[in-house]
């Protein structure tokens, strides 16, 4: 039974409680606060971005001069107090050794832009960090054993990160990166989506979900053709070196020779009886071995050669109807 730490049924984010940035994963934290403001006050965030509002008049000369704060209405008041909210949801998701990174900043423009600066770069650094991520979606693909889920969380990470830069990429470009990264197992798949036409407006999360239903059917594939295997390496235990399995024509062949032996066998002991029984006085010499006392058809030179192929026959049938049994037990 789960319990409440159960890390099966973990809390998610917060919805009121801003994202904290500590210095480490500054994407990460730059994404969830851009979210935040803007969740919060969509103009809080046009602040962040454009810079807080100022509010001004014209001179004589026709000038814009800041306005004192006495003549402010009501409305310039709250847009005004946007900047105000804005720096102080910031500060408010920085630690220590950020806070007093950006403590002098004026506006919420400023820290923005600031921790962007320290985190992401010049202009130039950013360009350098675009190249090397570019190249690595230009390079991507679909590595041995990995499965569908791992590729695309993979995929996403680098997306994000350019994304996060300032590149983004289209839905069909995505789309056909994609499927350009499959490993050539997927040709089938592959070919099948391409020759569909409709890479332009394919969503990318249904062409996810139709490679992880193609996953699956490859895996349980897979795992019956070993099962298959499995099964002849465990018949194959009951054949001797060099011996090759005999058709089912072959078994039954030596099957009906084998019953027609103890038969004939079983009525010569019968004929034999009878025989000793008639002519006991009798002189017999075998032709064979020129001893007495029996003839040629019962020779012990001869039948004992003979029982040794007919009781190795009967051994190879046993085997084959062993075998029989075995295969219909595992394919149950």
């Amino acid at each position: 039974m789960a319990t409440l730490n159960d890390s099966t049924f973990r809390e998610g984010q917060s919805t009121t409680r801003l994202p904290f940035f500590d210095g480490n994963d500054y994407a990460y934290w730059k994404t969830r606060m851009r979210i935040y403001l803007q969740a919060l006050d969509y103009e809080i965030w046009e602040v962040v971005c454009d810079g807080p509002f100022m509010p001004t008049f014209k001179d004589e000369v026709g000038d814009d001069i800041p306005k004192p704060s006495s003549q402010w209405s009501e409305l310039e008041k709250r847009k005004m107090s946007l900047n105000s909210k804005a720096m102080n949801a910031l500060f408010c998701a920085l630690d220590k050794k950020e806070f007093h990174r950006v403590s002098s900043c004026e506006s919420a423009q400023e820290i923005w832009n600031k921790l962007e600066v320290v985190y992401e770069g010049t202009n130039q650094v950013k360009e350098s960090k675009i190249s090397r991520y570019t190249r690595q979606y230009e390079l991507f693909q679909m590595e041995q054993n990995e499965n569908v889920y791992s590729m695309y969380t993979r995929f996403t990470d680098i997306v994000n990160t350019l994304g996060a830069l300032g590149k983004t990429f289209s839905n069909s470009e995505k789309v056909k990166k994609i499927i350009r990264s499959l490993p050539k197992e997927w040709r089938p798949k592959r070919t099948a989506i391409e020759e569909a036409k409709y890479l332009n407006t394919l969503p990318l999360d249904d062409l996810i979900g139709s490679l992880i239903s193609y996953e699956e059917d490859l895996a349980a594939e897979k795992g019956h053709e070993e099962k298959k295997k499995n099964i002849a390496l465990k018949a194959s235990k009951y054949k001797s070196d060099g011996e090759s399995e005999p058709d089912d024509e072959e078994v039954a062949m030596l099957a009906r020779r084998f019953r027609k032996f103890f038969k004939k066998t079983g009525e010569r002991r019968n004929f034999r009886n009878f025989k000793n029984y008639r002519e006991k006085n009798e002189a017999i010499t075998c032709y064979e071995c020129k001893k007495p006392g029996h003839i040629r058809s019962e020779c012990p030179l001869i039948n004992n050669s003979r029982r040794k192929q007919w009781l190795q026959l009967g051994m190879i049938v046993r085997k084959n109807q062993m075998m029989k049994k075995d295969r219909k037990k595992y394919q149950t």
